[in-house]
């Protein structure tokens, strides 16, 4: 198969990334398209909005949803470690005991998949002009030829950079007419206008809350900004999609409520971000890690991944923070005595804008203006469903529950 590759930030995904890839298969030089979500890009480190789950994610759902025939997603990147240069990006994606698999794993009829590939690195004319200056140009060459969209009203000139590539770097270049609009991610951002994405994305941007001023983490350090994109990435190998993206919009909203009430926004985007991250592990593991922090006291299988999560934080992540852990370990009880930061993230955890399960738009409200009588509502909302269902509530939820006088 002749394989394009299409790496890029997709931040967001937009209707130019769509135009490159229909016109590459449309030229008819590539049978497929794989789509690269970069994961640590070289010259975006850490400064992406969005960390790279939302945007792999925001791809993938999106080529599913729009039914694009021979296109696929590659979520290769969050296997390497550190800066996901564009050459080692191809050297784990051009590896037959991954490609083969990949292709068949989508839908590739296997003896199809398993045969002699040859790759094509997609990329716009504009771009072309820099490649020499990349990671180890000509180690790319040798895995790739270079597949340059004519891009409308760009005055590269392709073959003059064509020859300078050829001669000092060897490999080859063949080029395609891209038709299609003219936008960009950054330009998409500032003016926050969205019709230039697709459908899918418009409503995954929409359901997450992405690209508002909460996404922009201003007044987070850069610290706290880096454990969040590096977290993200880690947790991507213990989470599914769904509970991914959850975990990730209660540290983002934690974040804010934390701007809002006055405690820590660092201490409240990794709480928040991470509160989740050990609810797949096998439960005999959670059951584990549980009573490693937290004794006893948590023995029900559903809420296990609270005090779990607060030892994994601990011995994976390197969080030594008793306050995030505390954070972490109370966000499904709550407790008596809870601090200011205990709360955000057992509120955030109920009301992120994924969550759909009942109408949460008064709480939401008075989030931003009680956290303790958002505090109380969700509470009171926890407390009729237990009842509702003939569950015990936990003694940590009957703590805090005499606490607020209920």
């Amino acid at each position: 198969m002749r394989i394009g590759i299409y790496g890029g930030s997709f931040d967001p995904f937009h209707s130019g990334h769509l135009a490159m890839i229909r016109s590459a298969l449309k030229s008819g030089i590539v049978d497929c398209v794989i789509a690269v979500p970069s994961v640590c890009n070289s010259f975006k480190r850490y400064t992406s909005i969005l960390p790279a789950p939302y945007r792999y994610y925001m791809v993938k759902d999106t080529v599913e949803s729009l039914g694009l025939k021979n296109v696929y997603t590659s979520d290769v990147e969050f296997g390497i470690e550190g800066v996901s240069y564009t050459v080692l990006t191809l050297k784990a994606l051009t590896d037959r005991s991954y490609i083969c698999k990949f292709l068949e794993d989508n839908g590739v009829k296997s003896k199809k998949a398993s045969g002699e590939h040859t790759f094509f690195w997609l990329m716009g004319s504009d771009t072309l002009a820099t490649f020499e200056t990349w990671y180890k140009p000509g180690e790319i060459l040798d895995y790739v030829t270079l597949l340059v969209a004519a891009r409308p009203g760009d005055d590269t000139d392709i073959e003059a950079c064509s020859r300078s590539i050829k001669k000092n770097l060897g490999g080859n270049i063949e080029t395609f007419r891209l038709d299609g609009v003219e936008c960009s991610s950054s330009g998409i951002v500032k003016e926050d206008d969205y019709e230039l994405c697709p459908g899918p994305v418009r409503e995954f941007i929409k359901t997450h809350a992405l690209y508002t001023d909460n996404t922009k983490l201003e007044g987070i350090s850069d610290e706290a900004k880096k454990q969040f994109f590096d977290f993200a990435v880690l947790m991507y190998k213990y989470l599914g999609e769904k509970r991914l993206l959850h975990t990730l919009n209660v540290g983002i909203l934690s974040a804010h409520l934390a701007e809002v009430h006055g405690a820590d926004k660092d201490k409240a985007l990794i709480a928040g971000a991470i509160h989740d991250c050990a609810k797949e592990l096998d439960i005999d593991e959670q059951r584990s890690l549980a009573r490693e922090y937290a004794g006893d006291i948590f023995t029900e299988k559903k809420i296990l991944h609270s005090p779990a999560g607060a030892a994994f934080a601990k011995k994976v992540m390197g969080i030594e923070d008793k306050d995030i852990l505390d954070a972490i370990c109370y966000h499904t009880t709550g407790r008596g005595g809870m601090t200011l930061l205990e709360k955000i993230v057992y509120v955030a955890d109920k009301i992120e804008p994924a969550r759909t399960y009942t109408d949460l738009t008064d709480i939401r409200i008075a989030a931003e203006k009680d956290l303790d009588e958002a505090l109380r509502m969700t509470v009171s909302a926890v407390r009729d469903k237990f009842v509702k269902q003939g569950r015990d509530i936990h003694p940590a939820t009957q703590d805090l529950m005499r606490e607020l006088g209920m």
